[in-house]
């Protein structure tokens, strides 16, 4: 046992004299190779210029050093702060929660922290958190519901990212997006086999490339089943706004839809409150859909049919794709998966 304790003392690098903290010549001794490739290796810009094994060496030495870089003096050579910005609608809600969750993850792997900032009431002009942006950032991660903000804030004139945006539209910048078209298609079709014909769309009242993309696939699916109908209700994305825009859409003269799409789980949570305060009962009467798989949709009684949008997994592929922006490569393409999950809250319609 001493033997071997002696052993490890010898083959652990040591900091040279007179030496107050090691430095990266420290680590480069100790692990045999140049302080450039330290550098390289400490900075997460070796794959391709240094060898895996190279890479672990030096990663081995700067830990049984001790040695920490001098992130100051790095960023003031990069001209980084190594912040960036993730502007969202809001602050309070699950999945957004999760965005930011996924964006930190990434952003910490790389030595980066991410600044939180909500755009006021969900969408529209922000006021700008720093004295200068552009100063204070080397990027901008935005959801296209708070793009608004983006000019206040002068976040247009950096580095961006738009999440749930237009690739066509996004002011120039890289976009990440949810395959929400495939989950509407995928509600679509799950409630046209059950055999429904006359649709309720429950529809977000939030300007944004997001919901309007819901509208057409729900439009354009339909309209391939002959004898089908779509009727639309608007509400601002509140339970209470919800449950008074379904009660009035279900009043209305007509057919009464057997199946109700909503745009957003809290949507739908606002319109099973209207649909009992009518005496109606889900899915006898009509079945009900939602969009995010939050936890309020096993919360509620019966459990809601929605679409699964993995927010955290959003949240990593844009700040992995600002890294690319910033490293002037091009991002990760293609949408992110998205996958109905059948619950209670859908049926085939009844008889009557």
């Amino acid at each position: 046992m001493c033997a071997v304790h002696q052993s490890r003392r010898k083959s652990r690098p040591t900091v040279a004299r007179g030496s107050t903290r090691p430095t990266s010549r420290d680590v480069a001794e100790a692990a045999g190779v140049s302080q450039a490739a330290v550098s390289l290796v400490l900075g997460d810009k070796w794959r391709g210029r240094v060898s895996q094994p190279t890479a672990d060496r030096v990663r081995e030495a700067a830990r049984q050093l001790g040695y920490r870089p001098n992130l100051a003096a790095r960023n003031l050579r990069l001209g980084r702060t190594r912040t960036v910005l993730l502007v969202v609608p809001v602050l309070t809600t699950e999945f957004f929660a999760g965005v930011y969750t996924g964006a930190a993850r990434i952003a910490a792997e790389h030595g980066f922290g991410v600044v939180l900032y909500p755009s006021p009431e969900g969408i529209g002009p922000a006021r700008d958190p720093f004295a200068s942006a552009q100063a204070a950032l080397d990027g901008v991660i935005a959801s296209s519901m708070a793009a608004d903000a983006l000019t206040a804030i002068r976040g247009d004139q950096l580095p961006l990212v738009m999440l749930d945006s237009d690739p066509e539209g996004s002011l120039g910048a890289a976009t990440v997006n949810l395959d929400i078209t495939d989950g509407i298609r995928q509600v679509t079709e799950h409630l046209l086999a059950l055999g429904h014909r006359h649709f309720l769309h429950l529809a977000a009242d939030v300007p944004s490339w997001t919901f309007d993309i819901r509208a057409r696939e729900l439009a354009t699916r339909t309209a391939t089943v002959p004898g089908t109908t779509v009727r639309t209700a608007r509400a601002p994305i509140t339970i209470e706004d919800a449950r008074t825009a379904t009660e009035t859409a279900l009043g209305a003269p007509g057919p009464r839809p057997t199946a109700l799409v909503c745009d957003d789980d809290k949507l739908a949570a606002g319109a099973y409150k209207a649909i009992r305060r009518l005496g109606l009962r889900i899915p006898d009467d009509i079945s009900v859909t939602g969009l995010d798989d939050l936890a309020l949709a096993t919360a509620i009684d019966p459990e809601l049919t929605t679409v699964k949008l993995d927010a955290e997994l959003f949240g990593e592929r844009g700040m992995q794709a600002l890294l690319a922006v910033l490293d002037g490569r091009t991002p990760q393409e293609g949408d992110i998966p998205v996958q109905l999950v059948v619950r209670g809250s859908t049926a085939p319609p009844s008889a009557s």
